[in-house]
């Protein structure tokens, strides 16, 4: 090892005294590389140092060490992982104290490093080497698509070290720069990532929108736009009951595509208001994701939870008014707990209704469907006008409107 290392010195020393032409002295520099990455594992670490100690060195001109750098850069694919990763940091450590010179072969080997660490699974140090290309700060301009992947790739990779907050914020930088790429395949992951870090920041009605949108784009490949509408269905199923989520629950059943998932029956007696029992759970439980699976606040876990806000609402159908004890049965829970549930939904609008806590009854009320009937008529009525409205600019209508209407009067 000795002998090669000091052989490399020997090399290295003797052309920074080189006084030929730049590109003789690139061709002596590549030349000296193709022999140091020749040499034995043991002995190729130490001389690959002692190299690029070299060539960054601010006696060598950065026309030439740009060059050998990105030859090294190159190289470092062709490399184990674990001399490739070594050399990948001593590399860093080195070009630091210059590396606004270096930005573009800087910014190649943390995405180098980057794959290796996501390859070990190790997430965070990934991510974290991505974290230090200078995407908005550094001299160089990289393309509007080159810093949307990266943004991307850094969310992906903090959402498989469950960090969806660090993620969130990344995916949030990349939203500023979606709608400038002209990149379709850009797009989609764009909006796949927003989707997966709205899902694990328990945004589920909001997420599982944007998962039913990829579901209908047609360059995505068949079976991932099923995964897409499938995970839109397990978010509609674990968000909070409501107004939003009947809408959602409404779309998902009207699409026939959802009845291949396996979940649909748990979503058909969603949508139809019928009480789901725990001992039904247990399959749709089983396709759940780690972080899906939390608990919330009062020990529940997020799809307990959604099922008795469910099961509350679809009570509040069938009943007037019941006691806790008895809401407490159906649904499987503790009284205390039945109430205290059925009073954050009535405080936050969910449902209609008032608690009598003197009598230990929640009472629901029903809205009135006369005045609602009232609105959806005059609402046609506003449409039928409009329509006719429309109609009436165009001339060939207009005069066969204004023939009938005065055979009409004269009639």
């Amino acid at each position: 090892m000795a002998a090669s290392v000091a052989n490399v010195r020997q090399l290295v020393s003797q052309l920074s005294n080189y006084t030929g032409t730049h590109r003789d002295q690139v061709e002596k520099y590549r030349s000296m590389l193709e022999s140091i990455l020749q040499l034995s594992v043991p002995d190729i670490t130490e001389a690959l140092k002692v190299f690029i100690e070299a060539i960054v060195n601010e006696s060598v001109s950065l026309v030439i060490s740009r060059q050998v750098l990105t030859d090294i850069t190159n190289h470092l694919t062709t490399l184990p992982d674990d001399l490739s990763k070594v050399i990948s940091h001593f590399t860093l450590d080195k070009v630091q104290p210059r590396v606004i010179s270096f930005e573009e072969q800087v910014a190649a080997i943390r995405q180098h490093l980057s794959s290796i660490y996501e390859r070990e699974q190790n997430w965070r140090e990934a991510a974290n080497v991505l974290v230090g290309i200078p995407l908005e700060t550094g001299q160089k301009q990289y393309t509007v698509n080159y810093k949307l992947d990266t943004y991307m790739k850094i969310a992906r990779l903090y959402l498989e070290d469950d960090d969806p907050v660090q993620a969130e914020s990344f995916i949030n930088r990349a939203s500023h720069l979606q709608a400038d790429s002209d990149d379709e395949q850009l797009q989609i992951y764009y909006k796949a990532s927003y989707a997966r870090v709205l899902d694990y920041r328990r945004k589920f009605i909001e997420a599982a929108q944007r998962y039913n949108e990829l579901s209908y784009r047609t360059i995505i490949h068949e079976d991932e736009r099923m995964t897409a509408l499938r995970n839109a269905l397990i978010c509609t199923i674990l968000a909070s009951a409501g107004q939003q989520r009947s809408r959602m629950l409404a779309t998902l059943f009207k699409d026939e595509r959802c009845q291949q998932l396996p979940a649909f029956s748990i979503l058909e007696k969603m949508y139809l208001d019928r009480i789901i029992r725990r001992s039904e759970l247990e399959e749709f439980a089983s396709m759940l994701l780690p972080h899906q699976k939390a608990r919330t606040e009062d020990g529940s876990t997020i799809l307990e939870r959604a099922v008795i806000e469910h099961n509350l609402l679809s009570a509040s159908k069938l009943y007037n008014n019941v006691t806790f004890n008895e809401l407490g049965a159906l649904l499987e829970i503790s009284p205390s707990k039945a109430e205290k549930i059925a009073s954050q939904m009535i405080t936050e609008g969910r449902m209609n209704g008032f608690i009598d806590q003197i009598l230990a009854i929640v009472h629901f009320e029903t809205r009135d469907v006369l005045p609602t009937w009232d609105k959806q008529i005059e609402s046609l009525c506003y449409h039928v006008n409009h329509v006719v409205d429309l109609m009436s600019n165009q001339p060939i209508i207009r005069d066969w409107m204004n023939k009938h209407l005065s055979e009409q009067m004269n009639y």
